[in-house]
């Protein structure tokens, strides 16, 4: 049974290593490599100094499989599958009753992911600090998938929906957390770009399946759950995972819950600036994410009935160029070893494509944005994350500090809907795509601004 106690003294968990001569050869000592494994497996083995060994294979294909899965399972609903589930309980009220859904699931997402982060720091089952929230997270959260497949009320879709982000964000917390703990930092670039193209990757994945469930609701709502299920159990399987040590934790009570969404950006500038800089982005991005729908329909004058594929085709276009973003960005960022030119220029891009998305009026040229907000968003979220791993306060406490972090990204999505329809009210009527998108790129632009204020990156 998992076990949960005060703060943690460990960082990061085991790291299985291919033990090199200065001449570049394998070594051969399987004594010498296994105590290292069992070194490298103990929470602090990548603290400041030690070796940069290169992550294995087997592990960064497992971390790209369980995020592919997990996104798969967790924004499946969110694009398509949680509206068609909704329409089919309650038509009469389908717009109003998803919004209410959708909006305890932010809630949820928000408290979560911080939360759960910092109980997995501070875990001292025998079966280590992250595999047991990676397992049982998405073991609920594929059981709240079935309950919105099988709900027949929206107060049953509800509940399904919030034990779905429960247990999807409980593993992502664990998830996020393994690149500061597992992968040292010369790497840290590339591998977050590998993982950070798998969310476009399975938003396409989720609308095929969606499609190809022809409206089965157990089908187009399990079948993402299970994919998330199969992706942790591959990595649960090659993560090498410490617990926690029980002599170093301190007692958690109220105050320590409450540390669970707070880092002091004072103390820690390096992580507030970052954050700030994190949100202001995610504000642009979500501009656009969350109103094309709307911007097809009324700017460029689509028919609701085709707004579903081109928005299948805006996904596959934004899609190719995150692939393209995320691995450029990742391998020039590792090489150079620099992070903040990355992170800077492609803030800067995402405002510069959405700036273009709030002057056209044709297809061709939203694609043309498209495609480099796209690379922009790979290349951002290749390099921030290896930014983030750097100004993290304390490796004992990475998945915590990852959760705060990613409060940034889920906090947008529940802002601009609240932000947009005064924006889109500017001037008379609700169609101001126009400032809507420019604040978008404002936003974008001061993200750019707030990052060059980090000390500790280059």
């Amino acid at each position: 049974m998992t076990q949960v106690h005060g703060d943690s003294a460990g960082g990061a968990d085991g790291l299985a290593v291919r033990h090199v001569s200065p001449a570049g050869n394998a070594t051969a000592a399987p004594e010498a490599a296994l105590a290292a494994d069992a070194a490298l497996a103990a929470p602090g083995a990548l603290a400041p100094g030690a070796p940069a060994a290169n992550a294995p294979v087997r592990l960064v294909a497992g971390l790209v499989a369980a995020t592919f899965g997990a996104y798969t399972a967790i924004l499946t609903p969110v694009i398509v599958t949680l509206a068609i589930r909704v329409a089919q309980v309650a038509p009469d009220t389908r717009a109003q009753s998803l919004g209410a859904v959708l909006s305890v699931g932010a809630v949820l997402a928000l408290v979560a992911n911080p939360l759960f982060g910092a109980l997995s720091d501070r875990t001292t089952s025998r079966f280590g600090r992250r595999r047991p929230w990676l397992l049982g997270g998405m073991t609920v959260g594929l059981i709240g998938l079935a309950i919105v497949a099988l709900g027949g009320s929206i107060p049953v879709l509800t509940l399904g929906w919030a034990l779905a982000q429960l247990g999807v964000n409980a593993a992502l917390a664990a998830l996020t957390s393994i690149i500061p703990d597992r992968v040292p930092d010369h790497q840290r670039a590339r591998v977050s770009g590998l993982v950070g193209m798998m969310t476009p990757v399975a938003m396409v994945a989720g609308t095929f399946v969606a499609q190809a469930a022809g409206g089965n609701a157990l089908l187009m709502m399990v079948i993402p759950g299970l994919l998330g299920l199969a992706g942790v159990v591959w990595l649960v399987a090659v993560l090498k995972d410490a617990p926690a040590d029980r002599a170093a934790l301190k007692p958690y009570g109220i105050k320590e819950f409450l540390r669970s969404f707070w880092v002091n950006p004072v103390r820690h500038r390096d992580f507030g600036w970052n954050w700030l800089g994190r949100f202001m982005v995610f504000l642009g991005m979500a501009s656009l994410t969350s109103y094309q729908a709307y911007y097809l329909i009324d700017r460029l004058g689509f028919r609701p009935d085709q707004v579903a594929d081109k928005i299948f085709l805006t996904t596959l276009v934004m899609t190719v160029g995150t692939v393209a973003g995320s691995i450029l960005g990742g391998v020039l960022s590792d090489r150079s070893g620099r992070r903040k030119p990355y992170v800077i220029f492609s803030a800067a891009l995402t405002g510069f494509a959405l700036l273009i998305v709030a002057l056209v009026n044709s297809l061709p040229m939203f694609l043309v944005a498209v495609f480099l907000f796209g690379f922009g968003q790979g290349l951002y979220l290749a390099v921030d994350v290896a930014l983030a791993a750097a100004v993290l306060p304390n490796p004992a406490e990475s998945a915590k500090d990852m959760g705060v972090l990613n409060i940034g990204n889920a906090l947008p999505q529940s802002l601009v809907p609240i932000i947009a329809p005064a924006l889109l009210a500017i001037g008379g009527g609700t169609g101001n795509y126009s400032a809507l998108f420019v604040f978008g790129a404002v936003a974008g632009v001061l993200g750019a601004v707030a990052v060059q204020f980090v000390r500790g990156v280059r």
